[in-house]
């Protein structure tokens, strides 16, 4: 263990150059050239420190990259290598390192995780067992690459999620999520000569805002949250449509189940408004039960290491490795940069982390390869 932390803390110089090219390779999820472009220079780092060139995997044109080592059937390193970020980010958002930090646009999430995964790797004598899917879609909620992450995680014992990390804290769970899109029709009519003779989709859509927000269970960490509402088109016109997006977040399978029931079973409150719901459950919760094995390995190699304690945390946000826990795979996430400021313009990576949690990934992974924790059973398509 000490010659793995001596050879990253010597190999910080070259790690943050890797860095550097990443974020400067700038990858919003909606511009597929510039996610593919992307998925070059990763491609290009991982043949580099491994050894081995990937699978490139195209998803209606935005393609994932996949490492298979041996049998690849140990432990997963999942990670995603799109960012929230605009092309032309970097002129407002330089990439920098500069006071013991490192700036730029997806530095934090995720691109240093990216690079910190195949550091890991890249001091390791053996790989066989291990395998590495990173995607491009991440950030919009993996529509191309849900199914392959999924199968991916089916056939590994053990999922690791390069994910960064607020304050150093690993996540221990992540609510799920769903989200849902409500279309109200209504009437039109002008609002001074005859406004009886409206139906009106904005009067509908407030007595949906209350009755959604109602839905919500602090006690049991269920949030519904009404987000982006629109209707109408003049001040004197009754409005015919209406519009309201909602985001979901629960800790348990069973309160996404009840939200999403009592979601498709609310009834319109005015006269002759119709309501259309689409969406749903997105990403099942990843529960403490899925990552506490791999969390107490994780807190013995830290100490080993010589690093100190190691906290968990549970958090609202969701990530891939909620697919990965929803499939019955043990999944520990936010293994990845320490730091903050995820999609503002605060976002930085603690320097002095870097190779300490690049050390505990080599150690997660050379323990999971020779023998990953049982899974208690899987969930099939």
């Amino acid at each position: 263990m000490t010659a793995i932390v001596t050879a990253l803390q010597a190999g910080l110089p070259a790690l943050l150059a890797d860095i550097e090219e990443l974020v400067r390779t700038e990858s919003p999820s909606d511009d597929l050239a510039a996610v593919t472009d992307c998925a070059r220079v990763v491609a290009g780092l991982g043949t580099r420190l491994t050894g081995a060139e990937p699978e490139w995997i195209d998803g209606s044109g935005r393609p994932a990259l996949r490492w298979r080592f041996g049998s690849g059937d140990r432990v997963l390193l999942l990670g995603h290598f799109d960012t929230v970020w605009p092309v032309g980010s970097l002129a407002g958002h330089p990439f920098e390192v500069a006071g013991g930090r490192l700036t730029g646009p997806g530095c934090f999430d995720m691109k240093a995780g990216v690079v910190q995964l195949f550091h890991a790797l890249s001091v390791l004598d053996d790989l066989d067992g291990v395998s590495v899917l990173l995607t491009g879609d991440e950030e919009i909620g993996a529509p191309t690459s849900r199914t392959l992450i999924e199968d991916e995680a089916r056939r590994t014992g053990a999922a690791l999620v390069l994910e960064a990390s607020e304050g150093g804290a690993l996540k221990t769970a992540r609510k799920g999520m769903s989200g849902y899109e409500l279309t109200i029709a209504g009437r039109a009519a002008h609002a001074g000569l005859e406004p009886h003779r409206g139906v009106n989709a904005t009067t509908e859509l407030a007595h949906q805002v209350l009755a959604l927000s109602a839905l919500a269970d602090p006690a049991a960490g269920t949030t519904v949250t009404p987000t982006v509402a629109s209707s109408g088109t003049t001040r004197n016109t009754v409005p015919d449509t209406a519009r309201l997006l909602v985001d979901v977040r629960v800790a348990t399978a069973a309160e996404q189940d009840r939200v999403d029931r009592a979601v498709h079973g609310l009834p319109s409150v005015v006269e002759g408004a119709s309501l259309t719901f689409s969406g749903g459950p997105n990403r099942p919760p990843l529960p403490t039960t899925a990552s506490a094995e791999l969390f107490e390995l994780a807190r013995g190699h830290y100490a080993e290491l010589g690093f100190g304690p190691l906290r968990g945390v549970a958090v609202g946000g969701a990530s891939d490795g909620n697919l990965t826990a929803g499939v019955g795979t043990p999944t520990l996430d936010g293994l990845g940069a320490v730091g903050g400021g995820a999609h503002a313009d605060d976002e930085h990576v603690v320097v002095a982390e870097l190779p300490r949690r690049t050390a505990l990934v080599a150690a997660l992974v050379a323990s999971l390869r020779s023998g990953p924790p049982a899974v208690p059973g899987r969930v099939e398509p």
